[in-house]
């Protein structure tokens, strides 16, 4: 008689929930370097922009979590 089991292990979920994780904190770096760079936007290249002051600061004071 075959030995079957109904408990399957594999490394690959934990794997993809790493990759993830992974990928989730780039983007955070990401969105918080660029924030960091819209700050030290000065007024002239932000009206070249289409940006008001307002508006980057809105940007720049949101979390790094939020889009």
């Amino acid at each position: 008689m075959a030995n079957i089991s109904l408990h399957y292990s594999s490394n690959a979920p934990l794997a993809g929930t790493f990759a993830a994780f992974g990928m989730i904190l780039a983007t955070w770096r990401k969105r918080t370097k660029e924030r960091r760079e819209l700050a030290q936007i000065d007024s002239r290249i932000a009206r070249d922009l289409g940006i008001s002051p307002t508006e980057i600061q809105f940007e720049v004071n949101k979390p790094f979590w939020r889009v």
